[in-house]
Parts: C-alpha cells; sequence; structure tokens
C-alpha cells in the first residue's frame, strides 16, 4: 500500500518512500509543526494485529526516544492512525554499512576499527539506559555523508523477538548476526550485542560474515556450534590486536567475552594507537568448556521451532487475505444491490409517469 500524500496526525506529511525492510516501510517526510524533514517507519500490517507487539513496541520505542547520542539515530514521536503505527526519525543521508561493504569488499582496517568505535559507543549509551539492540547488522547501520556512523533500530528488535509473532519468521536476514544464546532462543543481554558487533567487525575486516550456509537454521546452528575463522587468516592484513578484538567478542559463552561496551570501546581505541600490541586480555579459565556438537534432538527442537514461527506466520497472512476478499466480495455486492435498488427505482418512476 503506497502511503504517499498521507497526512499522519495531522503533522507528517509522506512525501515518498525511501526504504522497504521486513519490518516496515520508510517514508521521506515532512514535519508541518517544526518545518523539517523526517524519517517516519511505518509498520507492516502483520505485526499491528498483535496486541503484544503493539505495547512493547510503543514502550522501546518511547524509551529509545529518551537516549540522546551522536551515534544513534534519534526517535521524535511514536503514534498511531487507525490500524498504522509509526515511528518518526531523524531523516539521516547516507549509505547502509551493508552497501558500503556490498560495493566495496573489505575495508581497511582503521577505517572498520573507528566504525567499531562509534558502534560501541552507542551500544555503551544504550546499555547503560537498559536498552538492548538485540539486531546489530550493518543494515542498521548508516554511515552519513560526513562519515559518522548512526545505529538505528534500537529496541524494535526487542519488541520483535519477545512477539507472539515470530522470534525467527521476521528476521531471517539477521541470523548472521545472531549470538549463539539468541540463535538459541534463550536468554540475551548487553553481551548479545557486543558478539553481534564483533560479527559486523569481521565481516567490514573480511568483506565475508564468519558464517554461512543455505538455510537459515544451518547458519544458526553453526553460530551454537562451531568457532570462527580467525579474520587475520583470511585478510593478513590485520593487525593481531584488532583480530584478538574480533575472537574474544565472537566467543560462544558470554563469560568469555566482553562483559560491556566500554570494555570493548577501551580496547578498539588502544588498537588504533597500538595495532600489534598485546593488550587484549582473555576471559577464558582452565576449564573452558571446549566446543561441543549439539545432539541431534536440539537440532530438531530448533528446526521444529523455527518451522513453527514461519507457519504462524504464514497463517496471519492468509487469514487477512480472506478477511481482504471477503470485503471485496462485500463491496461488489453492495454495489449489486444499489444498482439493483436504482433500477427499481427507475422502473417505479416510468409506471408512475405512465
Amino acid at each position: 500500500m503506497n502511503l504517499e500524500g498521507r497526512l499522519l496526525g495531522n503533522r507528517y506529511e509522506l512525501l515518498g518512500k525511501i526504504g522497504n525492510g521486513g519490518m516496515a516501510t520508510v517514508y521521506k517526510a515532512k514535519c508541518h509543526v517544526l518545518n523539517r524533514f523526517v524519517a517516519v517507519k511505518i509498520l507492516k500490517d502483520e505485526f499491528t494485529t498483535d496486541e503484544e507487539f503493539i505495547k512493547r513496541f510503543n514502550t522501546e520505542a518511547q524509551a529509545v526516544a529518551s537516549l540522546t547520542h551522536p551515534n544513534i539515530v534519534s526517535v521524535y514521536d511514536v503514534g498511531h492512525e487507525g490500524d498504522l503505527y509509526y515511528i518518526v526519525m531523524e531523516l539521516i543521508q547516507g549509505k547502509t554499512l551493508k552497501e558500503i561493504i556490498l560495493a566495496e569488499g573489505a575495508l581497511s582496517w582503521k577505517w572498520s576499527v573507528n566504525v567499531a568505535i562509534q558502534i560501541a559507543s552507542a551500544l555503551e549509551t544504550a546499555h547503560k539506559n537498559n536498552i538492548i539492540h538485540r539486531d546489530i547488522k550493518p543494515h542498521n547501520i548508516i554511515i552519513t555523508e560526513d562519515g559518522i556512523t548512526k545505529v538505528t533500530d534500537f529496541g524494535i528488535a526487542k519488541s520483535v523477538s519477545n512477539s507472539t509473532i515470530t522470534a525467527f519468521g521476521t528476521t531471517l536476514g539477521s541470523v548472521h548476526y545472531f549470538s549463539p544464546e539468541h540463535a538459541r532462543g534463550g536468554f540475551t543481554d548487553a553481551k548479545s550485542d557486543l558478539y553481534s558487533l564483533g560479527v559486523v567487525l569481521f565481516e567490514m575486516l573480511t568483506g565475508k560474515v564468519p558464517f554461512d550456509a543455505d538455510t537459515p537454521v544451518s547458519v544458526a546452528l553453526k553460530h551454537m556450534q562451531e568457532e570462527p575463522v580467525e579474520p587475520i587468516s583470511i585478510n593478513p592484513g590485520i593487525p593481531v590486536a584488532i583480530n584478538k578484538i574480533v575472537m574474544k567478542a565472537m566467543k560462544k559463552d558470554p563469560t568469555f567475552r566482553y562483559q560491556n561496551a566500554t570494555e570493548m570501546l577501551k580496547d578498539l581505541t588502544l588498537a588504533l594507537k597500538n595495532p600489534d600490541g598485546n593488550f587484549v586480555t582473555s576471559n577464558t579459565i582452565q576449564n573452558d568448556f571446549p566446543t561441543q556438537v549439539i545432539p541431534t534432538i536440539e537440532k530438531q527442537n530448533l528446526e521444529k521451532n523455527i518451522e513453527e514461527k514461519i507457519k504462524e506466520k504464514d497463517a496471519q497472512k492468509n487469514k487477512k487475505k480472506k478477511k481482504e476478499n471477503f470485503f471485496v466480495k462485500h463491496k461488489a455486492l453492495t454495489i449489486v444491490i444499489v444498482i439493483i435498488l436504482l433500477f427499481s427505482l427507475s422502473l417505479r418512476r416510468n409506471n408512475a409517469s405512465i
């Protein structure tokens, strides 16, 4: 549905589409109250039928609106009009990090670390305000025309992952960046965001994601049971300290990762000054658990869970389609009835005149 020209909240005039994702469609809009251009993200219909999601969405979006940080896309307003639920955000001119990687491949280590520092700084502020992103990936990171890194969609992923709609069905494209605990459907916290940042840094440095496969389930399983290759083995030009930062951020066990964004930010900053230094400490202990193969039953349960979620989403789409068909038929029937009534009225008038 194209909403171009629509006025939301008697304030935001939608000028045209500028983006389309799995969750929402983004429009460039003009705010007639403050006379400025903004981005309006409108949730897709399949989300608006879930009351639990809408409740969480509103709560999280309002919390994110309180965040102020140069590396976080500002949220100005949250609202709904009829069945349309929307977020009004800062309009950013630039490209997503994913677009840049696809166009250029592996990026220079200095540029990559600078971007990672800005992401980590954004996460530091969010985490201190008890907001976990849960969907850090290059698609949600925008590099402005001035070279500033901006992280978007804070809080929204939390609403999705806890929604009754699906934990996987709406975020299959994100599975390459999921932490092992997120892929397993377990508890996620700040350290899960840092794992995802490690994956993003890996991709910037090598031009590749650490785990890939034919299906999302297979990718998820690799995050849970396989150790990533060291990025330095793919790109020998990566300094030793930066290679260690990536590997520490991507530890399977959250206990052995960076414990907070401040820790990771400190090492990333040191790496710019001393890229071959030996300052990255290991959190591993003598009884560090070796990588274990996930039992077949767990794999089957994971596959079953994802299939059920996808079926649930498909069922909602079919329900919506039937509803639309009903209204189309109802509209057509109404038109036929009106035509018959008009015809009958015309006959009566003709008979009366005779």
